[in-house]
């Protein structure tokens, strides 16, 4: 299998410092002109659905679109593009991951608001739409997808453990953190090779999302240290003092998952494409419950317009059609992209059951908790400021390394990060 999106995110997490722009891309832009019919659209494999933007061409005879599947650095190539205008696309993909990194050179996107978004925000999820705006209002992405997370958990590991089984029973009972950890103490004892989690970095990563706050504030000050970060670091350490944390921090995933290494999974929706297609032996052994302490997210990406675009108007006409909820939900079949449209969750697409689950209907679990994902201020520099701390939590478990002095360097790191970065 490919590098998986999870581990993709977790490796953009701990370079995201080193971020640069050097590389140049393939394609073109327009010519400059603002009412152009030649459109250029740039997005990541993956990203999007492919038949979705084969349709839009068609969609749209009247204008010619070009469309770019970038490969290697895609936000290098695209600040390289937006450096040099005349190589830069009309519309461009924005990984959720850099969105905050680009904020604070919003003039170098049309601003949505100004060419229709405003009629459509309200058909999806202000979280999502308020994570690509600026604090004076500017709307410079339109949300592709989001990752709502759940426990995706093994029902015949379970059930040899004695351990609930049933989706909604495993919501009730594993509603904690504490109750999870508890379940993974008794699944370990009773199927000794079984651990409950891959590495202790995803709890970690999941209660930040499940937070108000995160690394930095909206005044721009590290709030690295304080007692939400405390929690999270802590209740993440708890499953490798426990003895039910696999350790996984290499490529021994995709093994761990078909042979019951790892009893659960927690992590975003579209993480259920990893799992199927890392042990398609399984099919039907797994199911899908609610994420201890409350929703979270992790992904999601934006389609935006570059300031130089040749017809804004007409850009946005294209996004808001590939992004309405009726290709929303083919985004969801074709390509695992969650859509950010909670119509979208009433169509079939969404409605009927996974047979990988053993037919559960798993948008029962992941609408609701799209819609409840907790917002939080993300600073420009918050991925590179909380890079540490997923290094030092590897740390723990590559080299045994006392969490205590761990949390030390991690935030002495951070605060180091944060001063390179203009935090205070």
């Amino acid at each position: 299998m490919d590098l998986s999106r999870r581990r993709f995110l977790q490796a953009a997490a701990l370079t995201a410092a080193a971020a640069g722009a050097t590389a140049a891309c393939g394609g073109s832009g327009s010519s400059g002109s603002k009412d152009s019919k030649n459109l250029a659209l740039w997005y990541w494999s993956g990203g999007l659905s492919d038949k979705v933007v084969a349709d839009a061409k068609a969609h749209f005879s009247d204008i010619s679109l070009t469309t770019s599947v970038v490969g290697g650095d895609f936000k290098t190539k695209l600040l390289t593009g937006l450096r040099a205008a005349q190589s830069a696309p009309d519309i461009a993909g924005v990984k959720g991951e850099d969105i905050a990194s680009f904020l604070p050179n919003a003039d170098r996107f049309v601003d949505l608001r100004t060419v229709g978004a405003d009629k459509l925000v309200p058909q999806y999820l202000a979280w999502k739409l308020k994570q690509a705006t600026t604090k004076d209002g500017k709307l410079i992405g339109f949300p592709i997808d989001i990752g709502p997370c759940a426990t995706f958990y093994r029902e015949d590991l379970f059930a040899k453990a004695g351990l609930p089984t049933d989706p909604a029973r495993v919501s009730a009972e594993l509603a904690t953190w504490d109750d999870y950890f508890k379940a993974g103490v008794e699944l370990h004892k009773a199927v000794p090779k079984t651990y409950l989690i891959n590495n202790i970095g995803s709890v970690f990563s999941m209660m930040i999302g499940q937070g108000t706050q995160r690394f930095i504030d909206g005044d721009n000050k590290f709030i690295g240290d304080q007692d939400h970060i405390r929690t999270a670091w802590t209740t993440a350490v708890k499953p490798y003092t426990l003895g039910i944390d696999a350790k996984i921090n290499d490529n021994t995933w995709n093994a761990a998952i078909s042979n019951g290494s790892l009893g659960t999974e927690i992590g975003a929706a579209w993480h259920a494409l990893d799992i199927s297609n890392a042990a398609p032996g399984t099919k039907g052994d797994w199911r899908v419950a609610s994420l201890p302490g409350g929703p979270s997210n992790l992904g999601g990406s934006f389609l935006a317009i570059p300031a130089t675009s040749g017809n804004p108007e007409e850009a946005f006409k294209i996004i808001s059609w590939i992004l309405s909820p009726e290709n929303q939900a083919r985004g969801f079949t074709d390509a695992a992209l969650f859509p950010t449209a909670p119509a979208a969750y009433k169509l079939p697409a969404l409605t009927g059951g996974d047979a990988f689950f053993g037919g559960q209907k798993t948008i029962e679990i992941f609408g609701p908790a799209a819609e409840k994902i907790p917002t939080a201020y993300e600073a420009p520099a918050d991925a590179a400021v909380s890079a540490p701390f997923f290094s030092e939590l590897t740390s723990i478990e590559a080299k045994g390394k006392d969490p205590e002095q761990a949390w030390k360097d991690a935030v002495g790191q951070a605060k180091q990060i944060a001063e390179r970065q203009g935090v205070k």
